[in-house]
């Protein structure tokens, strides 16, 4: 470290703000230097313990020797290895040597970096991802016992952002949720097809390996799944080149994207639900709205959701480019790439989901206001069924749907040019051709709800409930919004 770096004070240097003010402390340790080494430690370690087993002159002390230093990791004396070497792996398994000395001859025997790095990366990855996906079950939790709370209060849907037939605001919850089912499901697929690299060697043939056993094919494979196993995976790519494919990044980044695309579309209903005054975020007694407009209460929790969303939408083309790029068995440029991405990708998902899940917890529903909106455009949601019982009486079709037109417009044009209430169902009570009308019986906004009760109800008990069952043990857990 250099005499300039060394005298910086901490609030000198730039700090990200996914670690500052986003992401929990437990996703920000899963893709920390301390994990990511002392993995690499633990790789280097189950690599000697199969060699050994498979008949290498290793030791039991150079075995216990690794084993006494994974995590005491000197990470000054790596930066000036690194400084010396310009190789980051090498860098820290010198580091590693200098505290295991009797295990130094064979540290990384016949491996090639990224038999350490890549099944790093691939450990990492699964961690992240089983926080990602307790997390997502955890939302899907919050968003079900809203919408069951909900499940048969009407409001106003929106059908291109204008007034439509009414749904309740539990069938509208529930709709969120389905999104975060679906996202779900796909991050419990990455999990379940995360395969490691396995341990191949420097263009991916294993010729180092087949080179220590003396030709031994069996032998090599056999290194290959008694270093899986010890890691905790029971499969491994079944060829790679330098690196795992990394289709795989793209897969996991992509799947993350689909994360934001459904948080965003839940925010920005929230967003506008709270400027239509329906529904309002959680709000801290003495949180402020505006440095100058003191009676303002912004949405900033699904602003941030808004905006983080957009920004994780936006990483998933590096690892398509790094894939694509990938020339031949391996080109250096993904790693520059993929030790930002990667992490980032992770660390914006956990922070949305930090925020979704206290949001969902604490929506305010303001009910009088709801009615009030349901209230005003509920002349014009029951013109169907005054269509349906003048015809029933007798009437025209077509000329019915014609009187109904014009009378629509002319109580549109009131309320939005003069401010005038809605003054439809007054208009078609003094139509001689809506004699006979049940005008009292069709007021009632939950005649035009459909089925939005049941379907809230069927959707927790058959979709929610099972991932509640899922996850059990794993709900409730606690969140901690850092600003």
């Amino acid at each position: 470290m250099s005499e300039a770096a060394s005298s910086l004070r901490k609030h000198d240097v730039y700090e990200s703000p996914l670690v500052a003010r986003n992401a929990s402390p437990e996703m920000v340790a899963a893709f920390s230097p301390q994990r990511k080494h002392s993995t690499w430690r633990r790789i280097w370690l189950a690599l000697a313990e199969a060699e050994k087993s498979l008949g290498l002159p290793i030791s039991d002390d150079q075995i216990n020797e690794m084993k006494a230093h994974l995590d005491d990791i000197d990470f000054e004396e790596a930066a000036r290895q690194e400084a010396r070497l310009r190789h980051d792996l090498m860098a820290h398994l010198h580091t590693f040597a200098k505290v295991a000395p009797k295990a130094k001859p064979i540290l990384h025997l016949g491996a090639t970096s990224m038999d350490v790095v890549d099944n790093t990366d691939v450990l990492l990855t699964r961690d992240a991802l089983t926080i990602l996906a307790q997390k997502t079950a955890n939302l899907i939790d919050a968003l079900g016992t809203f919408a069951s709370k909900y499940r048969d209060l009407p409001c106003l849907a929106y059908t291109h952002l204008q007034p439509a037939q009414p749904t309740t605001v539990g069938k509208r919850a529930v709709l969120w949720t389905y999104d975060f089912v679906l996202v779900l499901a796909e991050i419990e697929l990455r999990l379940s097809t995360l395969m490691l690299r396995g341990i191949k060697g420097t263009t991916g043939t294993q010729a180092s390996f087949l080179e220590l056993f003396e030709g031994d094919h069996e032998k090599v494979k056999k290194l290959e799944f008694a270093v899986a196993e010890r890691l905790g995976f029971s499969r491994v790519h079944p060829v790679s080149g330098q690196t795992y494919s990394r289709v795989v990044d793209a897969q996991i980044v992509s799947s993350l994207a689909t994360l934001a695309a459904a948080a965003h579309k839940m925010a920005m209903d929230v967003r506008m639900l709270a400027a239509f005054k329906e529904m309002d975020e959680p709000f801290e007694e003495e949180q402020v709205g505006s440095s100058a407009m003191a009676y303002k209460r912004n949405p900033v929790l699904t602003e941030r959701v808004t905006g983080l969303s957009r920004f994780l939408m936006n990483l998933v083309g590096n690892p398509l480019s790094t894939a694509a790029e990938q020339i031949f068995e391996r080109t250096l440029d993904d790693s520059s790439n993929k030790r930002i991405v990667i992490p980032e990708a992770f660390l914006t998902a956990d922070a949305i989901l930090d925020i979704l899940i206290h949001t969902s917890r604490g929506l305010i529903v303001n009910k009088a206001v709801i009615n009030h909106r349901l209230d005003a455009e509920l002349p014009f949601m029951v013109t169907e069924n005054m269509l349906m019982d003048a015809v029933k009486s007798g009437g025209d079709r077509q000329d019915l749907h014609e009187r109904i037109r014009r009378h629509s417009r002319e109580a549109a044009r009131q309320v939005k040019q003069e401010g005038k209430p809605n003054d439809l169902l007054t208009r078609l009570k003094s139509d001689d051709a809506f004699i006979g009308a049940d005008f009292s019986k069709s007021l009632n906004p939950m005649l035009y709800v459909g089925r939005s009760v049941q379907q809230v109800d069927e959707f927790v008990k058959h979709t929610i409930d099972p991932i509640r069952q899922r996850y059990t043990g794993k709900l409730q857990r606690k969140v901690q919004i850092k600003v």
